[in-house]
């Protein structure tokens, strides 16, 4: 409907094109739903393909997203590591010192 294509929305709506079925859509298809107009397909294409890189960007986004809070658990997993092994030894150590005396 922002794209003042309203006289479609009946045919999308009986033919169950959600969001998804949408981004599947190529020229053919919307021929076969009744986009009769090469300009009205155009004008879908067009926003189609705007929409899947800006799905794609944001699907990238997420990934690097995950990527840096994967990196940040391992970090703060190997400083609990070290501090761990640093805690044993100074028990160690002062176990050591009290056997001595």
């Amino acid at each position: 409907m922002s794209l003042n294509l309203e006289q479609y929305v009946s045919e999308f709506s009986a033919q169950n094109i959600n969001g998804e079925h949408l981004l599947q859509l190529d020229g053919s298809k919307l021929k076969a739903l009744g986009m009769t107009s090469s300009q009205d397909r155009a004008v879908i294409k067009r926003k189609l393909k705007e929409m899947k890189a800006s799905l794609e960007k944001a699907r990238k986004a997420q990934e690097k997203m995950e990527k840096q809070r994967e990196k940040l658990r391992r970090k703060e997993q190997e400083q609990l590591q070290r501090r761990s092994k640093k805690t044993d030894k100074c028990s160690s150590d002062a176990t050591e010192g009290t056997n001595e005396q």
